[in-house]
């Protein structure tokens, strides 16, 4: 038998037993580092980047420097400190350095530690370290106008720096069919309204909205000017797996290549796939990418096993459509109200239809089984549940840290 390790949030790892005919494919993310390695890694992409001239050279002795965090960026403190030596380097004095740092788009659903900026005041000067607040109008200002004659707010920090380095993570999302749209200055540095409404598109036409949106984020880097990017792929455990900097363009390019391990090819569709989730504090928006990235090797009247320390009960929206209530019309009726809360729980709906079909889902988390049982999914009481699931079926998956898969399987039809 082979046995696989599944960390998934509890003191001890599910532990599968496997027979080697079953087992289909057991994929993961890339290793990362911490520390001082990854802070090695930041500086060897900034300081020698594979297209386009290194950090130092997009500035001069004076620049006005904004350093722009959108969302949730692992090991910032190394990528702070590594960017400084490099800026230093080049003339720009501390007191001209800003770190501004977003909300991500998704707002988490439990409380987690917040990123380092205390770490980061201590580098740059706590007079230099902003968080962002997209509620704040005042904060912000027209970079331009779209197409539509509807001007486009941002930070004023970012619109009146001399140079702007982006800074956001680069990875996918099996919800929408690819990359990921987090980690981007638009609209993450936006005001509030834009960032609501830009949520309220995507629940109205889910993933046909994805390509204006894509526009949109470019438009607003070519308008802002921003030519210094730097993209991380995370490792498994939070880690940093790579870094890529250089022109938006060419950045983006580049970790993709390095985020290849998060696209693992899978030789066919499982009747049970096994997971775990890398980013649970996102609650029922990772759960949802996960069931994405599982559908896509999972036969479609094969078992989906999320395996989580998951405790918040999902939106109303979504209790409802699992209870029997149709999917457009609850859609509808929550684009009908300004309640941001009802809007993100009918996106995150819309999603995870699309995914599961008719799959099977089995949970194992911290949910009250009556709970699970109104949401017509099956209740793993206990890891041995799981377990008895993987030795007895003919076909099994694991996936590691699924809502930052995309994998890829001969039967996919939706790329």
């Amino acid at each position: 038998m082979n046995c696989i390790e599944l960390k998934y949030g509890a003191q001890d790892p599910l532990v599968l037993e496997i027979s080697p005919t079953a087992l289909v494919a057991d994929c993961r993310g890339p290793a990362g580092v911490t520390g001082a390695a990854a802070s090695q890694c930041i500086a060897a992409a900034i300081a020698n980047p594979p297209e386009g001239p290194p950090i130092a050279a997009h500035v001069v002795p004076g620049d006005r420097v904004t350093l722009a965090v959108a969302g949730d960026v692992p090991q910032l403190t190394e990528i702070v400190e590594a960017l400084l030596v490099q800026l230093s380097s080049a003339g720009v004095a501390s007191n001209d350095i800003l770190l501004l740092h977003a909300p991500p788009l998704e707002p988490t659903a439990i409380a987690v530690p917040p990123l380092p900026l205390v770490s980061a005041q201590k580098l740059i000067g706590r007079a230099n370290v902003v968080a962002f607040d997209p509620a704040l109008e005042a904060e912000t200002a027209c970079l331009a106008t779209d197409e539509a004659g509807h001007p486009v707010h941002l930070a004023k920090a970012l619109i009146d720096a001399d140079v702007v380095v982006a800074i956001g993570e680069w990875g996918w999302n099996a919800a929408i069919g690819g990359q990921s749209i987090d980690g981007e200055i638009w609209p993450t540095f936006s005001r509030r309204e834009s960032r609501e409404a830009f949520i309220r598109t995507l629940a109205k036409r889910g993933r046909r909205a994805i390509a204006d949106i894509r526009m949109s984020m470019q438009e607003t880097i070519w308008t802002l000017g921003v030519c210094a990017s730097l993209r991380v792929v995370v490792g498994h455990d939070q880690t940093l797996a790579a870094a890529a900097f250089g022109l938006p363009e060419a950045a983006a390019r580049q970790a993709r290549t390095h985020a290849a391990s998060w696209s693992p090819k899978v030789s066919g569709r499982a009747m049970l796939t096994v997971v775990s989730l890398g980013c649970p504090q996102l609650g029922f928006s990772a759960l949802t990418r996960a069931v994405a990235a599982a559908s896509r090797v999972t036969h479609p009247t094969g078992t989906i096993c999320i395996a989580s320390c998951l405790s918040q009960p999902p939106g109303i929206i979504f209790s409802r459509w699992r209870q029997g209530a149709p999917l457009e019309g609850l859609v509808h009726e929550a684009l009908q109200t300004s309640d941001q809360t009802l809007i993100a729980d009918a996106l995150q709906t819309r999603f995870f239809a699309r995914a599961i079909g008719d799959r099977r889902l089995v949970l194992l988390s911290e949910l009250d089984e009556g709970l699970v049982e109104e949401l017509e999914c099956g209740f793993a009481e206990t890891p041995a549940v799981v377990q008895r699931l993987a030795r007895r079926s003919q076909s099994v998956t694991v996936l590691h840290e699924a809502d930052r898969m995309l994998p890829q399987s001969p039967e996919n039809d939706d790329d």
